[in-house]
């Protein structure tokens, strides 16, 4: 598991900084109803990090229009069967009051009326595609349940968010994440379904070289940078000679508001990393609504 590269209370508290006047897209929202967020957080207590901003939708929503997010991936996941349809039409009443959301869906890869739920996500309630989380949902990312759930999506030119790689592994997931997950079960599926927009989420975290690799031959592949550019979880993270050519492959996120440190880290580390101005708007902004359709 890879383990916290600093005192974990450090990040914590450390101070909120000033917000910077630029519009972003966070294309790694977490919003959930109530109830759910307060179970995500004790689990969070019990086997993660601990969670900085304790917000509900609507305060999570404020607090990022404060830090000039025009926009948001407005994700969500089920971990057991019958729980996505409540899930999906939660956010989707969420977009429905407030045009800054970008709603995703979610189904539970093999659950009865798999098929109806996402149907019903893409075509009734209009997500601009749907989540999945391989730890949480306990399916390998090349697992043939995912293959009607990926062909769908790809029917209709819709995204999969996907957290597909090995970490942060844990034993709480009951799910050998190591061993079924990571670049290995991503090539496979881009090879199977090369029309499929995927967004593996974390930069793929402890293979992101791999994961930047397979970009390069993969058209349809796409990253976003949430937690992995933090250096919270790991030093390990790509500088600006690795993120400038795959510029257009390249998602800003931030897990929000499920994070222990201050949302700025990441947006503002990106900010301060040099690169040219049409990268750093294609990461922070134009990627996220380009494969939307929004821009």
């Amino acid at each position: 598991m890879i383990s916290h590269s600093a005192d974990p209370a450090r990040f914590l508290h450390e101070p909120e900084p000033e917000p910077r006047v630029r519009p972003v897209v966070d294309a790694h929202v977490h919003l959930f109803p109530p109830r759910v967020f307060e179970a995500i957080w004790r689990w969070f207590d019990r086997h993660a990090w601990p969670v900085r901003y304790r917000m509900q939708s609507g305060e999570a929503l404020a607090f990022l229009a404060r830090q000039h997010v025009e926009r948001v991936y407005a994700l969500h996941y089920s971990h057991t069967p019958g729980m996505a349809r409540a899930l999906n039409h939660y956010v989707g009443e969420l977009a429905r009051r407030d045009p800054r959301i970008i709603p995703f869906g979610t189904v539970l890869p093999g659950e009865p009326d798999a098929d109806a739920i996402v149907e019903e996500s893409l075509d009734v309630l209009g997500h601009a595609g749907l989540k999945l989380h391989c730890h949480v949902q306990k399916v390998a990312p090349d697992d043939p349940r995912m293959f009607p759930v990926y062909e769908a999506a790809a029917r209709r030119g819709k995204v999969i968010v996907m957290h597909a790689g090995r970490e942060p592994s844990s034993p709480a997931y009951e799910f050998d994440s190591r061993a079924l997950c990571g670049v290995d079960a991503v090539a496979r599926v881009m090879a199977r379904h090369p029309d499929l927009k995927l967004v593996v989420a974390h930069l793929g975290q402890d293979q992101w070289r791999e994961f930047f690799a397979l970009c390069r031959s993969s058209p349809n592949l796409y990253l976003d940078t949430t937690m992995a550019v933090s250096g919270y979880l790991t030093d390990d993270r790509p500088g600006r000679d690795d993120l400038l050519p795959l510029a257009d492959r390249l998602l800003f996120g931030t897990d929000f508001p499920n994070l222990p440190y201050a949302w700025a880290r990441e947006r503002d580390w990106l900010m301060d990393l040099g690169l040219p101005e049409p990268a750093l708007e294609a990461i922070l902004r134009g990627n996220a609504l380009r494969l939307v359709g929004l821009g």
